[in-house]
């Protein structure tokens, strides 16, 4: 656990350029406490005490304002920027080196008690507010405007924007360490559309004019 402690503090200097000591990373990012008592509560569950683990997600709900349900998989080096109103439910997997930011909701679409919740690759960046639903696949190295809703697959580095959610770019460079989600340069799919019309419709009167 200490280990798993210092690699998660570590992870918060990469991503967060405002982390200063470890001391103040320690006190101070509700994202990592929502993590370790996630990883308190999910070897509760694993063990059977599935009780036990709801209570201890239920006080790392009210102590950091995310709700990461016990049963859920996650991988290593995981962090959760800002954190209020994170929503991560009982089926969802998340992978290694995954950065997500406030008011992410990975969801689920069904009330069987089967796999319905999404699956987040390795290297994996969600924006704010975005929200993903369904037993999806969120392929390694993609990234997640925010403000997205998605509801289907997102391929290995790609890039998705919008609601519904689009593939904007089909295939990004893998994201190593650091933050590279810029909000402000990500493209707008009607934006894109508005750009083509208006071209073709340009194209149309210059020919009419000929």
């Amino acid at each position: 656990m200490i280990a798993t402690i210092k690699e998660d503090i570590q992870t918060a200097f990469r991503e967060d350029p405002a982390a200063r000591t470890p001391v103040e990373v320690f006190l101070c990012y509700p994202g990592l406490h929502a993590i370790w008592m996630y990883r308190i509560a999910h070897w509760f569950w694993c063990k059977g005490f599935k009780t036990v683990a709801r209570f201890i997600s239920h006080i790392g709900r009210f102590l950091t304002g995310v709700e990461i349900h016990p049963g859920a998989k996650i991988g290593r080096r995981f962090f959760i920027d800002h954190g209020m109103g994170v929503v991560i439910g009982e089926t969802a997997e998340i992978g290694d080196d995954v950065l997500i930011y406030q008011g992410v909701v990975l969801g689920g679409v069904s009330r069987e008690k089967v796999k319905r919740h999404p699956t987040i690759g390795n290297r994996v960046v969600i924006g704010a507010r975005a929200v993903l639903l369904g037993p999806i696949k969120v392929g390694d190295g993609a990234k997640v405007g925010a403000g997205s809703v998605v509801i289907n697959d997102v391929p290995e580095g790609a890039t998705v924007v919008g609601v519904p959610g689009r593939v904007v770019v089909a295939r990004a460079p893998k994201r190593v360490s650091g933050i590279d989600l810029d909000h402000n340069k990500l493209p707008d799919p009607v934006i894109e559309v508005l750009h083509r019309l208006e071209k073709r419709i340009e194209d149309l009167e210059r020919k009419v004019g000929q």
